[in-house]
């Protein structure tokens, strides 16, 4: 019999789990002992190559939402769910050519600090400082809410734990070496997430081979065996056809404790019900997911909702352009020795996404044959936890399994890492006084105040969690990177205003999914749609209000404009630009204290 409740910790799971924790510790205490300024700190000194940056930025790029959000969406919502991976991986195309090499020729070392180069404010600077913060804050959160569903499913232990272990590593690499200790964890770490995801894949890619099942069918998905499923949220779910199941707790309304028929139709399953599925059984869905295999293979359907086609849209604008947006990915290029290595980075780095959301994609199509049961509560990004001990029996099994855990624990740590360092940049060189003690000072406030946010607020899917993350960094750095850079009409009020408009519209709907506040029950129609991805209405906003604004404050441009952008586009070999020091203290760059 199979179930996707508590259960015992096999040994090599542990052993793995202690194992990448310790790996990453060891080696981001070797980083610490390279860390002495605070360049150093911020940025690696400006010294990380092309080969080694890419691996890095793809270590921290990959997060929980593509080791196991990528998987469970594709297992639930089939074709749609395919623009994840594809809008991970192309965002870099835009940022190759559009961003990267300018970015790392304005000597900045943050984003706020761009701005304030580019349009000369220092209101401009503190506005961006917190949209920085907040995307930062969005992101960590999912990361370390992925890390308790991963221990909770993987050790039994409560969600809050989990969250507390990887927030501590993290908290404990960064301050002790900062960007300069994380970029040897991270470049390890998506070699360590590549193989983790890779050989199962592989390994279920061989057993595929040689089974008898079939997702090309008008079938709902089954289970092969005896399967009791716990829920612990409330949940609706879509039966397709006379389902028997065995149940304890509420379905409907109704408190129920023995067999219970559910006929054709959506069905309510309330939080602590226990369902017990007998083999051959059909498996009911999520309300609003494909039913059925060939429903899952065609497009079009969307991710649950009235407005199919617009979510799928506003998704693609938000990921391909949120990459473009994202803090702890932009801060990554500034650790480049120039333009020209930054450029090589983002080509790279489109290479090694490519490689890695291969395998992603494969497991979410198997996990809908072998842990249907999964489509029932919603919790699918267990899916890549799951799915090696349900299909390989023994031995192999269990270490599947426990590559896989190593795997993702790493993606939680690197990416996590990446953020914090990102929001402790800005917050030691804006708020405080850009000292080293002050970006350890950072680091710890800027670490605790997400875990408790991890803890309290509502978990939902990984990456429809990122994905709204990304759509608020498309409406509001994106704008200001791609026009600071290519337009000379732009101006510190327009970006202010559009850096506004853009967050509090994309910012607003992230915030109100997360706490749960909204759903497409209780708002119903493009209400929930809109809410639910606001990339498609947030981001042509931002855009236009920055430059409308602009053109009417037309007089604030800045008079040395044309030396900026010749600074920006005019390759390094000109000598045209420096890298910028002055919110660095003076005291700091040749010292740690």
């Amino acid at each position: 019999m199979q179930t996707i409740s508590g259960q015992s910790v096999p040994l090599p799971t542990l052993i793995a789990l202690i194992a990448a924790a310790v790996a990453t510790v060891a080696i981001g205490t070797y980083g610490v002992r390279l860390a002495r300024t605070t360049s150093d700190f911020l940025v690696a000194s400006r010294s990380v190559g092309s080969n080694w940056n890419a691996a890095a930025i793809s270590g921290e790029y990959l997060s929980a939402a593509s080791f196991l959000g990528v998987a469970g969406l594709i297992a639930k919502y089939g074709a749609d769910a395919l623009w994840y991976p594809i809008g991970f991986t192309a965002g870099y195309v835009g940022l190759l050519l559009f961003v990267a090499a300018p970015l790392r020729r304005s000597g900045a070392y943050t984003v706020p600090d761009f701005a304030e180069f580019r349009l000369g404010s220092k209101r401009l600077r503190k506005l961006a400082t917190g949209v920085v913060v907040l995307i930062c804050i969005l992101y960590l959160v999912p990361q370390l809410q992925g890390a308790g569903l991963t221990l909770n499913i993987l050790l039994g232990v409560p969600a809050w734990v989990g969250a507390v272990v990887v927030g501590v590593i993290v908290i404990a690499n960064v301050i002790g070496g900062g960007m300069r200790s994380i970029t040897f964890v991270q470049a390890f770490q998506y070699w360590l997430k590549l193989t983790a995801i890779a050989v199962p894949a592989l390994v279920l890619a061989i057993h595929f081979y040689g089974d008898d099942q079939k997702l090309g069918s008008d079938a709902p998905p089954t289970v092969t065996e005896q399967t009791t499923v716990d829920v612990t949220t409330d949940v609706v779910v879509r039966v397709s056809g006379d389902l028997l199941v065995a149940a304890t707790g509420r379905i409907d309304g109704d408190q129920v404790a023995g067999p219970v028929r559910l006929g054709p139709g959506d069905h309510e399953i309330s939080a602590g019900t226990s369902l017990e599925l007998a083999a051959g059984s059909s498996v009911p869905v999520v309300a609003g997911a494909p039913a059925t295999h060939d429903e899952w293979a065609a497009p079009g359907w969307g991710f649950g909702g009235k407005h199919p086609m617009y979510q799928v849209y506003s998704l693609i604008i938000g990921i391909f352009l949120g990459t473009m947006g994202l803090p702890h990915v932009l801060v990554r290029f500034y650790t480049n020795p120039d333009g020209r290595a930054a450029r090589a980075t983002s080509l790279a780095v489109v290479g090694l996404l490519a490689v890695f959301y291969l395998f992603p994609t494969l497991l979410g199509a198997f996990a809908r044959l072998w842990v249907p049961q999964l489509l029932i509560t919603g919790a699918s990004d267990a899916a890549v936890l799951l799915l090696p001990g349900s299909v390989v029996s023994g031995i192999g099994g269990q270490l599947l399994a426990a590559l896989v855990a190593a795997g993702a624990i790493a993606a939680f740590l690197a990416t996590s890492s990446g953020l914090l360092v990102s929001v402790a940049g800005v917050l030691s060189t804006d708020v405080l006084r850009g000292r080293v003690r002050d970006f350890r000072i950072a680091s710890l406030l800027a670490g605790i105040v997400p875990l408790l946010l991890a803890v309290a607020v509502t978990s939902i899917d990984l990456s429809r969690t990122v994905g709204l993350v990304f759509a608020v960094a498309a409406s509001t750095l994106c704008p200001l990177l791609v026009l600071g850079i290519w337009w000379r009409g732009l101006t510190a009020t327009g970006a202010a205003a559009g850096l506004i408009v853009g967050g509090v519209v994309a910012g607003g709907a992230a915030l109100a999914t997360a706490v749960g506040g909204f759903s497409e029950s209780l708002l119903g129609g493009w209400p929930a749609a809109l809410v639910g991805y606001p990339a498609a209405v947030s981001v042509p906003l931002a855009f236009a209000t920055m430059v409308v604004v602009s053109k009417m404050t037309a007089a604030q441009i800045p008079a040395d404009v044309g030396r900026l952008f010749t600074r920006l586009h005019a390759p390094e070999g000109l000598g045209m630009g420096k890298d910028r020091e002055s919110n660095l203290n003076p005291g700091e760059r040749p010292h740690s204290e």
